[in-house]
């Protein structure tokens, strides 16, 4: 005869039954996701180790800054200001307006770096666009991901500073390979996916046509200062 179980036999059962464990992401499998970008990174990389070295930035200073900063949009900005002879504020002050997203970004990496505060420092200096963006698994941060991603990247970044350094001297004018270029092409290719909103879209206008009209009347760096501020609009959203 089939036995009949009790209701509270059925609870039992039900509570043993757990759902399994999401699996283990390895650090590995961050290097392989993130693979395909090394290329470019390393690319970009080189552009402004050649860029820092035609605006008078010793080698060393650039090195360290791409070891530090890493991060390309707020670097070529550096070296564009400083190459076409702005101060220094105004290179830092831009670098930093430009790095603002990295506030909402470290708050929401947060709880994937543990250890002690030196160890979350130093991971929390893998933390940039892709690999963050890589790591994003069924709503949190995946950890193994973002420093599997971040690392792989960071070695791509000042490695490809370092071989743009040492190639600076071969290059003469590094305005006839089109490296001046690099800079306008990573901010376009940044700002594109985000045009998704009428919001967002009107901040990027007013920025780029801000930028546009104080060329002329003001010094390197201001400009880019200003199109920054500009853009702060896109986070009102509607």
């Amino acid at each position: 005869m089939p036995t009949i179980r009790s209701g509270s036999d059925q609870g039992a059962i039900r509570e043993t039954v757990t759902t399994p464990p999401a699996p283990r992401r390895s650090y590995r499998e961050g290097v392989r996701v993130v693979a395909p970008f090394t290329v470019a990174v390393t690319a970009f990389g080189m552009s402004f180790g050649v860029l820092a070295r035609a605006a008078g930035m010793d080698r060393l200073a650039a090195l360290v800054m791409s070891a530090t900063t890493f991060a390309g949009s707020a670097q070529f900005a550096v070296a564009s200001i400083l190459g076409a002879g702005g101060g220094l504020a105004a290179a830092v002050a831009a670098a930093v307006l430009l790095n603002l997203r990295y506030a909402p970004i470290g708050l929401s990496s947060a709880p994937a770096l543990t250890g002690s505060r030196w160890r979350r420092l130093v991971e929390a200096q893998l933390v940039v666009d892709e690999s963050w963006a890589l790591a994003q698994r069924d709503g949190a941060i995946d950890r193994h991901l973002l420093i599997g991603a971040g690392a792989t990247l960071y070695g791509a970044w000042v490695g490809g500073t370092v071989v743009g350094l040492l190639a600076g001297n071969l290059i003469a004018d590094p305005n006839r390979l089109g490296l001046d270029a690099a800079f306008p092409a990573l901010f376009l290719a940044l700002v594109v996916p985000q045009l998704r909103t009428r919001t967002r879209l009107t901040a990027a206008l007013a920025g780029a046509g801000l930028a546009i009209a104080l060329v002329p009347l003001t010094g390197p760096g201001i400009p880019v200062i200003a199109a920054s501020l500009a853009c702060l609009l896109g986070i009102w959203e509607r």
